[in-house]
């Protein structure tokens, strides 16, 4: 499905449309519209910083798995504006996590399952691996001391370090719970990265 806003092509995959449709039969549509809600905060600090940096986005793909803001200026800008882009999407999530949890102590309100997502976002865009944020901020850093190619290495050699730990919890996670195998499924889609090298590196 395409459609334009704001001069904006915005393209929604056909795969995430069925996903909402099945969620809504199988009547668990309340926590699928939660973790949407805040995908779509976490993008929009990304793409909220693009545009106070002059850097309009021609198009948003949006699909089972992420939301692909096209950024065909990140080559011109510095260090220090990619970087803050980047940041901006897991800040999106904790400013967000904070704000609800001062509504909920003040008010009652009983809004800390979207605080604690938006909480978890921002901790696993943060792990320094490929395709997260925190592996992008790792590799702005590394590159400013050595080549793209060796902070491209280096953030790979990282990424399966990080694999190994993700992974324990994850397996200890789906034994002690009603079968949660959310952390597995993240390593999953760690794994496929590394394979199909699906990773946007600056």
């Amino acid at each position: 499905m395409k459609f334009e806003l704001f001069n904006i092509k915005f393209i929604v995959s056909y795969t995430l449309l069925c996903l909402i449709a099945v969620c809504i039969i199988l009547d668990i549509f309340g926590g699928f519209v939660m973790c949407s809600f805040a995908v779509v905060i976490h993008e929009s600090g990304h793409l909220l910083m693009m545009l106070i940096f002059g850097s309009k986005p021609k198009k948003i793909s949006i699909s089972l798995f992420e939301i692909a803001i096209n950024d065909e200026s990140r080559q011109q800008r510095g260090d220090l504006q990619n970087f803050l882009i980047v940041f901006f999407g897991p800040f999106a999530n904790f400013i967000c996590f904070i704000i609800i949890f001062l509504i909920y102590l003040f008010s009652g309100t009983d809004l800390l399952k979207f605080a604690y997502v938006n909480l978890s976002l921002c901790l696993l865009n943060l792990l320094p691996v490929m395709s997260f944020d925190g592996g992008q901020l790792l590799y702005i850093l590394l590159s400013r001391r050595f080549t793209g190619h060796t902070a491209e290495k280096a953030v790979n050699i990282i990424t399966f370090i990080a694999l190994f730990p993700i992974a324990v919890l994850g397996f200890i996670i789906l034994f002690n719970s009603d079968y949660n195998f959310s952390l597995l499924f993240v390593c999953g889609y760690i794994i496929l990265s590394l394979i199909f090298k699906n990773n946007r590196y600056f």
